[in-house]
């Protein structure tokens, strides 16, 4: 193989932020991705919740080499959201240790942790935390942390850094999210 084609050894930290739409969606390509060469990928989804998202029942269809692990109670403090803060606390600081014993095991090829960035920035989960999680990871495994509002520490870190930007959305125009490409 020449360098163009040669199999990468080097397990990348990736991180998808901004205020536009589309870090999950990107996290998930790179799941299809990387299912095309039969990895095995963990999904595990800070914050969502309760909510059910059509990325749900689409990922079970990729198993058995996606594991989807929903570790938050809901979106803090907005819309529906009925459950005191340490419930909300108490939830992400299970997702650190899933997170954690996921990328230990060495069972995965690629960890995506969706919202992290959320509970960082909402105080659900602390700079140690994440950067434990960081540190958990092998020279072999790609790390892929989504949500807006990413540390500026976490983006100086990353080997790729992509932030969504909003530039127009349906919602401007009155438009609800739609089934299917926005849940």
């Amino acid at each position: 193989m020449d360098s163009k084609t040669e199999e990468t050894k080097k397990g990348l930290l990736i991180v998808y932020t901004g205020n536009g739409k589309g870090k999950t969606t990107a996290a998930l390509g790179m799941c299809v991705r990387a299912i095309g060469h039969n990895w095995n990928i963990c999904i595990i989804q800070f914050v969502k919740g309760s909510w059910k998202y059509g990325e749900l029942e689409g990922i079970k269809k990729l198993a058995p080499n996606v594991e989807l692990q929903t570790v938050g109670e809901g979106f803090v403090g907005i819309i529906d959201d009925d459950k005191e803060f340490d419930e909300h606390l108490k939830a992400a600081k299970s997702g650190v240790k899933l997170s954690i014993e996921k990328i230990l095991s060495g069972n995965y090829q690629l960890v995506i942790l969706d919202e992290l960035n959320v509970a960082v920035d909402l105080g659900l989960v602390s700079d140690e935390d994440v950067e434990e999680i960081i540190e958990s990871c092998s020279d072999t495994q790609q790390l892929v942390i989504t949500g807006r509002n990413a540390r500026e520490w976490l983006i100086e870190k990353a080997d790729l850094v992509t932030e969504m930007k909003e530039i127009k959305h349906p919602y401007q125009k009155g438009i609800l999210a739609q089934k299917g490409v926005d849940w």
